[in-house]
């Protein structure tokens, strides 16, 4: 019998405290990952996430590998970037640097605001895509007046992060059922309970977080639509060319037997 190697004793328990971890979130009860639209193709709704963007989050997040004037890309004009997204001296082909202090940011949150040039392509998981997290993550915030910032999320708890869309959404507080199995009492997570209004609807809120976590698909890679219509090029190329080919092979062969 081959006795287990230092290497697969190590990978296997990665793999089991991946296991456990998973278990444990999933005894907490929160929400599952919603399905988020795509919207990667349309033009209105990517310069509305650049909107909500700029005013929401590159006050305290960077996007330091995205350029302004890449945002002509999704249908604005330089001009209409320097009057509508630029709210600092920044210059039109510079990168999209946070306007908020490293070191207090630090001091007020505990940690610097990660950077979001690619938060999209880095936060897929067993539950959904990156794009799903973030959509769920977004509507996901409700009061809590135990955290320094008032605030919490069920799909990343003790989140340090305030909601600073709280004026759009309102404020809400999660509804959870409680469950016996096996003689232990769970909390599964049943929904929400508006506590005050918004500016805008529950379903505004919803289409407009699909709007700005749309732009952080594609500014995650904003080439990537390109690549997928000359991928479907390439693919019908390829696939008449075969036919071509079997074609030219038949004629080719067909007076030796």
């Amino acid at each position: 019998m081959k006795t287990m190697g230092f290497t697969q004793k190590i990978i296997l328990g990665l793999l089991l405290l991946v296991g456990l971890v998973g278990a444990a979130q999933a005894n907490v009860g929160g929400p599952a990952w919603d399905k988020a639209p795509n919207k990667t193709n349309d033009m209105g709704a990517l310069q509305n996430g650049a909107k909500l963007f700029v005013n929401y989050c590159l006050n305290c997040h960077s996007a330091a590998f995205m350029r302004y004037n890449r945002l002509t890309d999704i249908g604005l004009t330089e001009q209409q970037i320097k009057d509508n997204l630029m709210v600092t001296n920044a210059k039109v082909g510079d990168t999209m640097i946070a306007a908020i202090d490293p070191q207090q940011a630090k001091a007020w949150f505990g940690v610097n605001p990660p950077d979001l040039t690619v938060i999209a392509r880095s936060r897929a998981g067993a539950g959904g895509s990156g794009a799903d997290y973030l959509y769920t993550y977004m509507r996901s915030f409700y009061k809590d007046e135990a955290k320094p910032t008032g605030w919490n999320n069920l799909v990343f708890p003790n989140v340090a992060m305030p909601h600073v869309l709280w004026q759009l959404q309102g404020e809400r507080r999660p509804i959870y059922e409680e469950i016996k199995e096996h003689g232990e009492v769970t909390q599964v997570f049943k929904g929400w309970e508006q506590l005050k209004p918004g500016s805008m609807t529950a379903q505004q809120y919803d289409e407009a977080m699909g709007d700005l976590v749309s732009y952080l698909q594609w500014m995650g890679e904003p080439s990537q639509n390109t690549r997928v219509r000359i991928g479907i090029w390439v693919l019908l190329f390829l696939g008449v060319f075969s036919i071509v080919a079997w074609r030219l092979n038949a004629a080719y062969w067909k007076d030796i037997k």
